[in-house]
């Protein structure tokens, strides 16, 4: 059964309906540009039709993209020399693109060519705007839940199906890059405001309005601006002196922003910079030749797989027990701080209905003023309508009477990081909670299995821990207590994907999986200071790597209070075995000196009196000056990131972790560990098992057993093996 459907009207008009079977929003494969094929085909060949629309048959969208999994398998099944087959696999697909843009016009006189319209129900992205923009007009149904751009950059890629190459030349360089370089969407009045479609029509008017004006076409109005003699680039080409400032400026501001560590960007704006100096079909050819070397780049299959497919199997449930669906109706969140409000918004957009509990109605109060805050700022940016702030604010219900709990079916405890202050809330709550009832606590280094004990059902305590600020990180870290059972499991997976958040799923340990990868960053960055190092050495290095925040703003953003707060409980867990004692040196005088952050305008870092920061404190020096000898940033680097990875590597040889696709998304999303990377094993990976021994040998030498090699790096060294290739649940399941 084919994904595109073909009919032909009683005026001539084909209407080619993309309808992907079995999926709810069209996705383009290998077979779908077949078929695709065949329908042009068919539909130029006919005299009795006299033009084409595309439309879609799915309610409220045109298209999501490529199938991911098919470009994630496109290297591997290009042959031996795969990046001749990409190429040439590219290069047909850009035939068909190419033969729908053309029409069956004369190549000489640009006349005869058959009008093709795109009909946009909804939403379209990728390959949905890539196929639309090689059609003649681009209508799109008003639809402000749609949104219309070419993300392909946010996973690794850019847009290789001539989507680079026709935005560029159909707006320039400048008005293109927040759509190409940033992922940018919009929805259909801001796509036609930017260029990007051609009409905005009322959705029941869509198709017809499509049919008027292919019947009414002319020649004219067919012929794309870059095929007709004389074209210039809107804004300016490279060799022009306006459009020679944008290509410095985009290649200043993608050096930037990248640092030079994802190579997709660098790519696109290579093809552009080059497409841009030559004759369409040959910019096409430079626009595939870049998207190939995209394609041979490990980084690249390494964020598809991390970004996309793994991120999009963990938000399905792909570890979810077998147990019924356990859709959250009613939660009660405990505490009303900016945990527990942030836990509000996100619920009660949802749909859930809230209770959100604290001591005092005037502390309860404020935790749903921030929830009112934070709808009124969408509201100013248009992310948000009255509407929707007042259907949000009407679910929940700010209070100190435990008895409004009586119905819910799930508590998120989020007071304060005290066994017996959460221990006491635990048991108020039982007394008054179904006995169905879920508890899950919000905590970000409490052993679950601890605070489980002041629970009456042990085996419905969980943990679930969100990150700060909870509306805007994407992950939810959802911790099993030793006696935690499969359906508060299951409860916590269905309560996440109800806020649309990507979980993960890990086994009860000192600071889970997320806190125990990155409180070594952190203390690594700081020990390098008391060594001597440069903080800018430190900062920059990190950055340069791909870490979104160097490890002294990192601690400067979390507190350093909170670190050292941290510090203390773990001396006192571990005696003896505490490894952190130089870090504690510099954390505990910056605390002394009330230099706490960010939240008191001074930390690592120094800020102005509207707490925005001016550069490194230069106090630093005076207490730990800077040697006269410094490491090179390789090494820097290295420490940094192995201080997170080979933490990574021993949550999944302790059974910590149960799955590295959970081990690559969450290092990504809740901390942002170097995304190009497509996570911790993902670059052990890439670099092989028997480099990651060689640094690690090298760093354990030289700066101590922090840094030794795991059994289980030497033993996959030993093998061959890599961990997608050991410990991929799929790759097993085969």
């Amino acid at each position: 059964m084919s994904d595109f459907n073909y009919a032909v009207d009683a005026d001539g008009v084909a209407t080619i309906t993309w309808d992907t079977v079995g999926k709810s929003m069209n996705v383009m494969n290998i077979q779908g540009f077949h078929d695709l094929d065949g329908m042009i085909d068919k539909a130029l060949a006919d005299d009795a039709v006299k033009g084409v629309i595309f439309t879609s048959g799915k309610a409220g969208s045109f298209a999501g993209g490529m199938d991911l999994n098919i470009i994630a398998k496109m290297k591997n099944d290009a042959g031996e020399n795969p990046a001749k087959g990409l190429f040439e696999g590219i290069m047909q697909m850009h035939g068909i693109m190419r033969k729908i843009e053309r029409a069956g016009m004369d190549p000489k006189t640009n006349k005869g060519g058959k009008p093709i319209a795109a009909a946009l129900p909804g939403t379209a992205l990728g390959i949905g705007l890539e196929l639309p923009l090689c059609c003649h007009r681009i209508f799109a149904a008003d639809n402000p839940k749609a949104k219309i751009g070419l993300p392909e950059i946010m996973v690794g890629i850019f847009p290789g199906l001539g989507g680079t190459t026709r935005l560029v030349r159909k707006m320039g360089a400048m008005a293109a890059s927040p759509l190409l370089l940033q992922g940018k969407l919009n929805n259909p009045k801001g796509a036609k405001m930017a260029g990007v479609v051609d009409e905005v029509v009322p959705a029941e008017d869509l198709l017809s309005t499509a049919k008027e004006w292919v019947l009414n076409a002319t020649d004219a109005d067919i012929v794309k601006p870059w095929d007709v003699k004389g074209y210039k680039m809107p804004g300016g080409a490279p060799y022009h002196p306006a459009g020679f400032m944008t290509f410095v400026g985009a290649s200043a501001m993608v050096n930037g922003n990248t640092q030079g560590v994802y190579p997709a960007a660098k790519a696109l704006m290579s093809a552009v910079y080059e497409g841009a100096q030559v004759p369409f079909d040959t910019a096409i050819r430079i626009e595939a030749r870049w998207f190939t070397n995209v394609m041979m780049n490990p980084s690249s299959g390494a964020m598809i797989r991390s970004l996309f497919i793994n991120k999009e199997a963990l938000e399905k449930g792909a570890n979810r027990p077998d147990v019924p669906s356990q859709t959250v109706k009613k939660v009660g969140i405990m505490g009303a701080g900016m945990m527990g409000a942030g836990i509000a918004i996100v619920s009660a957009m949802a749909g859930i209905e809230v209770v959100l509990i604290d001591q005092k109605q005037e502390s309860a109060d404020k935790g749903k003023a921030y929830v009112e805050n934070y709808l009124d700022q969408g509201i100013k940016r248009k992310k948000a309508t009255v509407e929707k702030k007042e259907a949000v604010l009407g679910l929940i219900n700010a209070t100190t009477d435990y008895d409004a709990l009586k119905d819910a079916d799930l508590i998120v405890e989020a007071v304060f990081e005290d066994v017996d202050v959460k221990a006491e809330v635990t048991k108020n709550v039982e007394a008054v909670v179904p006995e169905d009832c879920i508890f899950a606590t919000n905590t970000s280094t409490l052993p679950i299995t601890e605070l489980a004990k002041a629970s009456k059902r042990p085996e419905q305590f969980i943990g679930i821990h969100f990150f700060s600020p909870v509306e805007k990180m994407m992950l939810v870290e959802i911790i099993k207590g030793k006696e935690t059972g499969d359906l508060a499991v299951a409860k916590s997976l269905d309560f996440v994907r109800q806020i649309r958040k990507t979980p993960i799923v890990v086994n009860d340990a000192r600071f889970f999986y997320a806190n125990r990868c990155i409180i070594p960053y952190i203390n690594e960055g700081i020990r390098m200071v008391a060594e001597g190092v440069a903080p800018a050495l430190v900062e920059n290095a990190a950055k340069m790597v791909g870490m979104p925040l160097g490890p002294l703003q990192l601690v400067d953003e979390t507190s350093i209070d909170l670190g050292v707060k941290i510090a203390k409980a773990t001396k006192a867990a571990m005696g003896d075995a505490y490894p952190d004692s130089a870090v504690d040196d510099v954390l505990f005088w910056m605390a002394d000196a009330g230099r706490l952050g960010r939240k008191s305008a001074s930390g690592f870092y120094a800020y102005d009196e509207k707490g925005k920061r001016t550069g490194l404190w230069d106090g630093l020096a005076a207490q730990y000056p800077v040697s006269d000898e410094q490491p090179d940033v390789t090494e820097v680097q290295h420490r940094l990131l192995m201080a997170q990875v080979l933490e990574a590597v021993r949550a999944l040889d302790e059974g910590v972790l149960e799955d590295i696709r959970e081990g690559d998304v969450g290092a990504i999303l809740g901390w942002g560990f170097a995304p190009w990377s497509g996570g911790p094993f993902s670059w052990l990976d890439i670099i092989g098992a028997g480099k990651a021994i060689e640094i690690c040998d090298h760093l354990t030498a030289t700066y101590g057993e922090r840094f030794s090699t795991p059994d289980l790096l030497r033993d996959m060294s030993k093998e061959g093996d890599t961990f997608y290739g050991r410990f991929d649940v799929k790759t097993k399941a085969a």
